[in-house]
């Protein structure tokens, strides 16, 4: 199987993103008709007839001076650089226009394979549209309509015959990780930190990063797929759809990962709205890492950090088992650290223990402290399997399942996790009754 790197490019408001989503059979890019929605790079993973691809969709590249412009040319020319094929989108409708132009002068400097589609051929009677485009030298043009599909297996094949040949290299482990938070907390920041450059916008502006950007790295031989996301906002102050799609994204990063890096203001400290946000990752029963930045700026003394760490530990009861590092993005202060910690949680998050270890640490904790009566009788736990991993997954046998308090499963809890490393995970337990026991 063949693997390389196709980056789409254009115009602002060509396609790009409609494109790229039929391409990869789902809808992960925002399509929107305001020009510049796509500032970063966004990749996806897609197959064809056995073949398979990364696909890289770009910000447009235009002459006009509009907010982060300069950041979105410098993004796409990077993309450029790092892909094998490029797709290059112009409007049909429009006819060549100057930043067609532009952009055909950036891609011949590139020597790259080049594949031109004019997108928004929707019909036959718009096909004649096609034929200015001739002007560019890029040969005959591939006439798409990404909306509606047409054109889009013609590109598709055009691909697999351009792709680099050679053996796909075999997938490795992987620490697959999203960082979420309020907007403005540093996010973008804080993924050019742990990247070591420049992959995504950074501004102080709130909201420049709409989209999840997934990003694979290595580092010390490990591999991590690290996802920046758009900052959750309150639902009162979503005005723009846009924002809502970026919210759905956010979710969606959080589903797809392994450990969850919540990402809190140090100037501000902790905020209600937080809580919100990692409510997500919690019912989703991920790793969850709490990462507090900008911690260069904030007035210290010898009891700053442990009181910082008692605010979080009084607001976030619920994640007692997470642990709080402190970083400042901006300087590339404490990453060794987090990737430290990382790389614990992760381990911890696959766990997986002995039977008769666990039952022997079940047994002692309820010698140790016995169950309270509840519900009109006392719990016994008979039995313990541990069933699953990612999340560690625990199955109780008990007598009665409706004997468990809520005090006494966190009981539990607590022993397990002194125990053995469960530091960064959450642990399921689930309690089923075993029939036919002597009570």
């Amino acid at each position: 199987m063949a693997k390389g790197v196709v980056a789409i490019v254009g115009s602002p408001n060509v396609g790009k993103s409609t494109i790229f989503n039929r391409i990869i059979g789902e809808r992960h890019a925002i399509v929107d008709d305001a020009p510049g929605i796509t500032r970063d790079r966004l990749y996806g993973q897609c197959e064809w007839f056995g073949h398979s691809f990364s696909l890289i969709d770009t910000g447009g590249i235009e002459i006009t001076n509009r907010p982060f412009q300069e950041q979105i040319r410098i993004q796409a020319e990077i993309a450029i650089e790092e892909a094998d094929i490029i797709l290059f989108v112009a409007d049909g409708r429009l006819g060549v226009t100057t930043d067609d132009r532009i952009i055909t002068n950036i891609l011949r400097k590139a020597n790259k394979p080049i594949i031109f589609a004019v997108n928004k051929i929707d019909d036959a009677t718009h096909i004649s549209y096609a034929h200015e485009f001739y002007e560019l030298g890029l040969g005959e043009p591939h006439i798409v309509s990404g909306e509606h599909g047409i054109g889009i297996g013609d590109i598709l094949n055009e691909i697999v015959k351009l792709l680099p040949k050679g053996k796909e290299e075999p997938k490795e482990e992987q620490i697959t990780f999203s960082i979420i938070g309020r907007p403005n907390v540093g996010k973008s920041s804080l993924t050019n930190a742990l990247l070591n450059q420049e992959r995504v916008i950074v501004s102080d502006i709130s909201g420049t990063t709409r989209d999840s950007i997934d990003t694979p790295f290595k580092r010390n031989n490990q591999s991590y797929l690290v996802i920046d996301t758009a900052g959750l906002k309150k639902r009162g102050k979503i005005y723009e759809a846009i924002d809502k799609y970026s919210a759905l994204r956010a979710l969606k990063a959080i589903e797809r990962s392994e450990i969850v890096l919540l990402v809190l203001d140090g100037e501000q400290g902790v905020v209600e709205q937080d809580k919100r946000v990692i409510q997500y990752a919690t019912e989703l029963h991920k790793a969850i890492i709490i990462v507090v930045n900008k911690w260069d700026v904030v007035e210290k003394d010898t009891n700053t950090m442990s009181g910082f760490v008692k605010m979080i530990r009084d607001e976030y009861r619920f994640l007692d088992y997470a642990p709080i590092c402190f970083v400042s993005a901006l300087k590339k202060q404490r990453i060794d650290i987090l990737f430290d910690t990382l790389d614990m949680v992760h381990k911890a998050y696959y766990t997986r223990i002995k039977t008769s270890s666990l039952n022997r640490v079940i047994q002692d904790a309820q010698l140790m402290n016995e169950a309270p009566n509840f519900n009109g009788g006392r719990l016994k736990i008979l039995y313990a399997s541990q069933v699953s991993v990612a999340p560690p997954t625990i199955v109780l046998f008990v007598n009665d399942p409706n004997f468990m308090h809520f005090s006494y499963e966190r009981y539990i809890e607590n022993r397990l996790r002194e125990t053995f490393n469960f530091e960064g995970t959450p642990i399921r337990i689930i309690l089923k009754k075993r029939e036919s026991t002597i009570k």
